[in-house]
């Protein structure tokens, strides 16, 4: 009966360790390419580009987060990756509208994305 016990303990043990280690994502550094948008037109418009520099200024001025889109229409969310957390629009609002590279740590869950931006800059010129 001893036996069977420390068994079941064990096994238990096991399966919330799993459970644990595959429900944390301790983020991946990648780099991400896309533009930066305001997160209200990157879902309600159906945009795969922003309107306008100014459109994308206005919105994320007026509250609206800024998120970068990806050519496959991914979208990121910009996050810190402190606490308390920090809203990340002015890191990206020179660049709203325009085509960026963003580099840092991504984490994902429930089919959302977000990056822990480390460095960003425009995206570029394709030769």
């Amino acid at each position: 009966m001893r036996i069977h016990k420390a068994a079941i303990v064990g096994m238990t043990v096991c399966v919330f360790a799993a459970l644990l280690a595959a429900g944390s994502d301790t983020g991946k550094t990648v780099s991400v390419n896309g533009y930066v948008l305001d997160s209200a037109c990157a879902f309600t418009k159906g945009l795969t580009k922003p309107i306008s520099p100014q459109c994308a200024q206005a919105c994320a001025k007026a509250g609206s987060p800024l998120v970068i889109l990806t050519d496959k229409g991914d979208i990121y969310w910009p996050i810190a990756d402190t606490t308390p957390s920090s809203g990340q629009n002015e890191k990206l609002m020179p660049f709203a509208g325009q085509r960026v590279t963003a580099s840092g740590k991504v984490y994902m869950r429930g089919g959302s994305a977000a990056i822990v931006i480390e460095k960003i800059g425009a995206e570029s010129p394709q030769k």
